[in-house]
């Protein structure tokens, strides 16, 4: 009672949702594109779990992230596993529609949540980590309050990519040039980056076309062969 009651309290708490809202984009995008995958009816699934599951690996980041950021070639790793998902998400889309399209599964969407949003929150938690100042509570309970934020930014993201195509194509730049990002941040290369700030814009810019580029050669490799069968 006497935590709810003080001021700094309250000050964590909203620090911690403002951080979750402006870090929790580049997520939304990926479960989007992920549950876009699936049959309508399975999709708010994928984003509930999703979402779910996502925010309670943050929290169980937010103990070792620190550790693990300090280990070298490990964004490299994870920034290559990136620009992998997003090749994937970009490449999938195949050109089938309406009764034709092939769906994914469950498990493969929320696999790939999973594992974009490990690789994304590496850098996130640190700063939640930070507003919460030690507390706990006060993580759970900011990191809970994110849920319903990135459930509806989810949820919308995939009714405009029904839209509007377009925002595919976008939503998987962002996740290249996140990965882009994350390699050139790498424990090794910090201190070429510090003295070469460039080169962050650079690769991030590197990663977003290679998504592109090679997620659309797939995806007209997919229509090529659908058409000859």
């Amino acid at each position: 009672m006497e935590l709810m009651q003080n001021p700094d309290f309250w000050i964590g708490l909203i620090k911690i949702i403002w951080i979750n809202i402006i870090l929790s984009g580049d997520n939304a995008v990926v479960i989007a594109l992920a549950a876009r995958s699936l049959p309508p009816h399975q999709q708010r699934q994928a984003v509930l779990f999703g979402s779910g599951a996502a925010v309670v690996l943050r929290i169980l980041l937010t103990i070792v992230a620190a550790q693990l950021l300090a280990l070298p070639y490990l964004q490299i790793l994870g920034g290559a596993l990136l620009l992998w998902i997003g090749v994937q998400l970009l490449g999938d889309e195949g050109g089938e529609e309406g009764e034709t399209k092939e769906y994914g599964s469950m498990m493969a969407a929320v696999r790939t949540i999973l594992i974009a949003d490990l690789v994304m929150s590496l850098d996130n938690v640190i700063a939640v980590a930070a507003a919460a100042k030690g507390s706990t509570v006060l993580l759970i309970l900011g990191l809970a309050i994110s849920i319903p934020l990135v459930i509806f930014g989810s949820t919308l993201m995939i009714k405009l990519m029904e839209r509007f195509p377009i925002i595919i194509v976008l939503g998987a730049a962002l996740i290249g040039w996140v990965g882009g990002e994350t390699m050139v941040s790498d424990v090794i290369l910090r201190d070429t980056l510090a003295a070469n700030g460039w080169l962050h814009y650079v690769a991030a810019a590197i990663g977003a076309a290679f998504v592109i580029l090679v997620g659309k050669f797939i995806q007209a490799r997919h229509k090529a062969q659908s058409q000859e069968a």
